[in-house]
């Protein structure tokens, strides 16, 4: 099973990004869960949001507290100590920050991708919703799922404009992050 932990602040879809994700993984033939965790109810509170992928049947119903990915959607909260807690030593983070990877890397003490997706997701989208690309950088770098399933997983929720827009905003993020090099750290737990 894979366990990632999404960071974010209320608005900016980690609840959407964590279904879209377990979506992805169910079109591809995986056991999929995905659920939120919200303190204050608020835009702007801190979020976060719980994948698990398995090819058995997913019998954990808790929050993942052992991560082996953490995507940080809003780089102020990985000053949270919430944020990097349980982080599997062989783990990743894909975090939205215009920062250097290399540097983040030594700051947090786990391999870091960081990308600047609320930049992005304002030329492409034309809001701050930095989820679509943080996923897209995710799947290039791990090829857990194939970036097309996420483009699929979108096709369900969006439409007209807004699918458009995320769809050329993956294929952007897709083309530009290293392929697979974090393929295989994937850490297996009991479903």
């Amino acid at each position: 099973m894979i366990e990632i932990r999404i960071h974010g602040r209320g608005g900016q879809g980690s609840v959407v990004a964590a279904y879209g994700l377990a979506t992805a993984a169910i079109a591809q033939g995986w056991f999929a869960q995905a659920f939120p965790s919200f303190g204050a109810e608020r835009r702007g509170a801190p979020v976060a949001a719980f994948v698990r992928i398995a090819e058995t049947p997913i019998r954990r119903r808790c929050e993942v507290n052992q991560p082996v990915f953490v995507i940080i959607q809003d780089e102020t909260l990985a000053a949270l100590p919430e944020s990097l807690a349980g982080l599997a030593p062989e783990g990743g983070v894909v975090i939205n920050s215009q920062r250097d990877s290399r540097a983040l890397s030594d700051a947090f003490g786990r391999t870091t991708y960081a990308l600047p997706a609320t930049r992005l997701s304002l030329e492409i989208l034309g809001r701050p919703m930095p989820n679509t690309a943080l996923l897209a950088a995710f799947l290039a770098l791990t090829e857990l799922l194939p970036v097309a399933s996420l483009k699929n997983a979108l096709v369900i929720r969006f439409a007209g404009e807004v699918l458009a827009r995320n769809l050329r905003l993956i294929d952007q993020v897709a083309a530009a992050t290293p392929s697979g090099i974090w393929k295989g750290r994937t850490h297996v737990t009991s479903a």
